[in-house]
């Protein structure tokens, strides 16, 4: 629900502004190299490398297609206002190409229909306009109309050389499509969405990043862009996976720690006495490989059929190790004997190199996983040399029968 104080239509309006400076960026990349910037000279400025302007871009988005930019639509004037403005006080360099990109219609036979790529007409558009100041009664297009009137009809023309109408232009949701044709060839077509959250995310980033730089907002190089790009290409190839930034970069807070505590692969650390420093790196590592298998999953770029093998081969290659330290000690080797052999056998775990595809070198995904099947009930593999007699002792220590194990006449199994 919205009310009158709702800031809605500004949000997607900036958010569009970013959406749009995104695929502009990717379409430009292929012209060689350049700076993108939002909110310095314009919505979106595209400059040079040398730091000249070339672009200058306007985007005005609506939710309804009804939105129209008639010849005294505000949408029109005010970028106009920009424009005159920016070549009175010589921020905008002549040449430059002004842009009014906008989810709007422009009406046959208005000045913006006039201004479009085809069937441009200056001389009828600036027509046009020059007669909206005198037979306009809207106040706050003022300042607008006092900067196209302060130059010469001669300049006037000069200025609208170079601005061109996009109208009816993507919305910010249907804007999709044009960016996944923009990186079609980047990643197989079903992974195009998983593609572009994570590139739209890294340019959400970057935005704010050029935004909040002080005391003059730093441009977005091309060249970082293209990076992003082949990073991202990378790790969405047959024999790779992407690691999200949001997972990575996730610390153990106090919540997540106390909401473990009792979770079955911490009580196997408990067991064999790991230290608290080494069980806080256990449930992180536990929440991130949890959380981007997950994910992995939910976007098809892991099948639950390669989740099956990699466990496979976990489990394989534990039970080698976990073997060969059980050989090492005698079978009536004292309590103090068999926590060192399961320590080393947790160290095993935590310096291998087990990769889920041979791109993935991620640390934590090995050391999740591993915990993650120490979790399962029964647990597939664990430290102690006797870890399902210890854990059984540990979490039913009464000997009671659990919930669910008995037959329905009461009796055990």
């Amino acid at each position: 629900m919205t009310t009158a104080f709702s800031a809605a239509d500004s949000a997607l309006g900036y958010l569009y502004q970013m959406r749009v400076a995104l695929l502009w960026s990717l379409s430009r990349i292929k012209q060689g190299e350049f700076v993108v910037s939002l909110e310095t000279l314009d919505d979106v400025t595209f400059e040079a490398k040398g730091g000249t302007a070339e672009e200058l871009l306007q985007t005005k988005h609506h939710r309804t297609r009804e939105a129209s930019l008639s010849d005294m639509s505000g949408d029109l004037w005010k970028s106009l206002r920009v424009w005159f403005e920016g070549h009175a006080n010589g921020r905008i360099p002549a040449g430059t190409s002004l842009y009014l990109l906008t989810t709007a219609a422009a009406p046959a036979g208005s000045a913006a229909s006039y201004l479009r790529r085809e069937g441009r007409d200056i001389a009828r558009a600036q027509t046009l306009l020059e007669a909206v100041p005198s037979s306009s009664q809207n106040q706050a297009l003022v300042p607008a109309f006092t900067a196209f009137n302060a130059v010469s009809a001669t300049a006037r023309r000069t200025i609208l050389d170079h601005v061109i109408v996009l109208d009816q232009a993507s919305g910010v949701l249907t804007i999709d499509n044009d960016l996944k044709a923009e990186v079609f060839w980047t990643a197989d077509p079903k992974h195009h969405d998983a593609f572009l959250q994570r590139l739209e995310g890294w340019w959400l980033r970057r935005v704010i990043k050029q935004l909040s730089a002080s005391p003059q907002p730093a441009g977005i190089l091309s060249v970082e862009i293209e990076a992003e790009m082949a990073e991202l290409r990378e790790q969405f190839k047959q024999d790779n996976l992407p690691i999200d930034d949001d997972i990575l970069k996730f610390t153990l807070d106090d919540a997540t720690h106390a909401a473990h505590e009792n979770y079955q692969f911490v009580h196997q650390l408990r067991l064999i006495e790991a230290g608290k420093g080494r069980v806080a790196a256990a449930i992180r590592d536990f929440y991130r490989a949890g959380a981007q298998r997950s994910r992995w999953l939910r976007e098809e770029l892991l099948l639950i059929g390669d989740l099956s093998r990699y466990e496979g081969k976990l489990v394989e290659e534990w039970d080698l190790v976990f073997e060969a330290a059980k050989d090492e000690i005698e079978a009536t080797a004292a309590e103090t004997e068999k926590r060192k052999a399961a320590r080393s056998i947790l160290t095993w775990a935590e310096r291998t190199t087990i990769a889920i595809r041979p791109g993935v070198t991620e640390p934590f995904v090995v050391r999740g996983s591993f915990h993650m099947l120490a979790d399962e009930k029964p647990p597939r593999i664990g430290w102690h040399p006797d870890f399902h007699d210890r854990l059984a002792e540990l979490l039913n220590p009464s000997g009671s029968v659990p919930p669910g194990d008995a037959d329905a006449d009461g009796k055990d199994e």
